[in-house]
């Protein structure tokens, strides 16, 4: 009887000529032995306990619970086993601390974004949560609010699990997802705090410690500049959410491991981060950082998509020999590495872009490209992954399809 044996990983750092190749260009020899021994086991993680974990992982999703059987509100979130291992890697293995310690200068964000590109195909986007926690830390940093950067940034750029805090960002309302000067949470400042009210329809990673979010402080004028930026802790002490329902977790076609939840806020209490106005600029060193994790996690897909097409194309065969000798099959293959080594040297430019604008190493002209090339990248290398990855299903037949 025949069986089609599947298609396997092996180390992916190791078994990836573009990163080894781009790495040995942009660090000095001494420096990028210093960070390989990270790749290298991080590539070990993504190509096998990880991975394994991750096809058993593949039906789980997860789970809200709005009341306990006393009938008292919970809204206590239960999130796949693979994500609460992600998690515990992610801090261990600095998937956002690398750019903070800033060991290798600009080239740290570099050494971040190589960690990220490994660590998210095999652990279904729990990059998400992540890029929101580097851009919190580094929004925060940027606000200069001394005392919000003591309380929060710490946890958001630690090692240790015990103290890691991942953070959201609460900024879609059914009036306005691009649109958020349509925004209708409301700041009310109540004895000395302020407390927020209102409805966010789109909320990522709702199980995070913190939030980043826009409201309005009551008398403020319409629009996107009377929006202010907020900084929130989700729960208290006891773990029971601070003045937050959550409605319903989103049904979404993808990233449905990502816990996405519509919430209301009613009475939620919170700081501001930067003034009682201009929010969304406020908000902006967030939205780039997370655009930068968005195209590296884009192009770490089509290369998890490639990888596993090549492999089993070795090991397929169909009249009479296998497909990675079929000249049709090989040239389709070619395409997509080839879109794929595009994309991934666009992202990471950005990267290293990004790296020298931390660290003010960066020339006038760069910063303006940068400013640029971040949402460009974004978009291209999102509307490339599309492709690529459904031609790598394709590429598996019907059970590609399957």
């Amino acid at each position: 009887m025949f069986e089609q044996a599947p298609p396997a990983l092996g180390n992916q750092y190791l078994d990836d000529r573009v990163l080894r190749s781009y790495l040995a260009r942009v660090f000095p020899g001494q420096m990028l032995s210093e960070v390989e021994e990270s790749l290298v086991e991080m590539g070990r993680l993504a190509g096998g306990e990880l991975y394994q974990m991750q096809l058993a992982d593949r039906l789980n999703e997860p789970t809200l619970t709005q009341w306990d059987a006393w009938g008292n509100r919970i809204d206590k979130i239960e999130l796949t086993p693979l994500w609460r291992v992600a998690e515990g890697i992610a801090a261990e293995h600095g998937v956002v601390a690398t750019a903070y310690e800033q060991r290798h200068g600009s080239l740290s964000r570099v050494h971040q974004c190589a960690l990220a590109y490994l660590f998210t195909p095999s652990t279904d986007i729990y990059s998400c949560p992540l890029a929101m926690t580097d851009g919190a830390a580094r929004t925060l940093l940027t606000s200069g609010n001394q005392k919000l950067i003591e309380r929060a940034v710490p946890h958001l750029i630690t090692r240790d699990p015990k103290e890691f805090w991942t953070a959201g960002q609460w900024m879609t309302e059914l009036t306005g997802g691009s649109d958020v000067g349509l925004s209708e949470t409301i700041a009310k400042e109540e004895d000395g705090q302020f407390r927020l009210y209102g409805r966010k329809w789109f909320t990522s990673a709702i199980s995070s410690q913190i939030a980043l979010t826009l409201a309005r402080p009551e008398g403020n004028p319409g629009g996107g500049r009377g929006l202010a930026l907020f900084y929130l802790e989700t729960r208290d002490e006891q773990g029971r959410p601070r003045n937050i329902r959550i409605n319903r977790l989103k049904d979404k076609l993808g990233t449905r491991k990502v816990p996405t939840a519509e919430l209301t806020l009613d009475g939620t209490p919170a700081q501001l981060v930067k003034g009682p106005t201009d929010g969304v600029r406020n908000i902006a060193p967030l939205l780039n950082i997370t655009r930068l994790w968005n195209g590296i996690s884009a192009v770490s897909l089509m290369r998890r998509g490639v990888a596993l097409a090549s492999d089993y194309a070795r090991k397929r065969v169909a009249f009479g020999a296998p497909l990675s000798e079929k000249p049709l099959h090989r040239d389709t293959l070619a395409v997509l590495e080839a879109e794929t080594e595009a994309a991934f040297h666009l992202a990471f430019y950005v990267a290293e872009l990004t790296g020298q604008s931390e660290t003010g190493e960066i020339s006038e002209d760069d910063a303006l490209l940068l400013r640029v090339l971040t949402p460009v990248m974004k978009l291209t290398t999102g509307k490339q992954s599309v492709i690529v990855t459904s031609e790598v299903l394709e590429m598996f037949g019907g059970a590609g399809y399957v």
